[in-house]
C-alpha cells in the first residue's frame, strides 16, 4: 500500500540524527520526521523528546518523487490537545522558576559582598 500525503499512521523510531528521526511505517517504508516537525514547543535535541524504538503516530505531510516522505509527529495530534499544555510544561516552567531564584539569590549575595568598599572599617573623625 502506496503512503499518501494527509494520512495518519503508526510508525516505529528506528534512528535519531541531530535534524530529526526516520520512522518506519506499515508496508515496510521509512520516513523523517524533521526536528521542526517534532513538537509544538522548540526541539533543541531530538533525544529530548524521542528515543529508537519508540511508538509514534505520525502524518504523511510530503512524498517527493524520489520516495522521500516527510513526516510530521506535531500535526497528527489533535487540534484539542494541542491547546493546554500538559504536565511537562509545567515541570519545564517550575525547574526554570526555581533555577531563576537560585541564580538571582548568587547575584544578590556578589552584590551585598562588594558593597563595602575601602573605608568600612573606618569609624567617623
Amino acid at each position: 500500500m502506496p503512503v499518501q500525503v494527509g494520512s495518519v499512521l503508526d510508525g516505529v523510531v528506528t534512528g535519531i540524527t541531530n535534524f530529526g528521526a526516520f520512522v518506519d511505517l506499515p508496508g515496510g517504508v521509512t520516513g523523517l520526521v524533521h526536528i521542526s516537525e517534532i513538537a509544538e514547543s522548540y526541539v533543541r535535541d531530538v533525544r529530548d523528546f524521542l528515543q529508537p524504538n519508540d511508538r509514534v503516530r505520525v502524518k504523511v505531510i510530503s512524498v517527493d518523487p524520489r520516495g522521500k516522505i516527510g513526516l510530521s509527529i506535531r500535526q497528527a495530534v489533535s487540534p484539542a490537545s494541542r491547546r493546554r499544555p500538559g504536565p511537562d510544561f509545567e515541570d519545564r516552567l517550575a525547574r526554570f522558576m526555581k533555577e531563576s531564584e537560585e541564580h538571582q539569590q548568587t547575584l544578590r549575595r556578589n552584590t551585598d559582598s562588594k558593597r563595602g568598599g575601602r573605608g568600612t572599617g573606618r569609624r567617623g573623625p
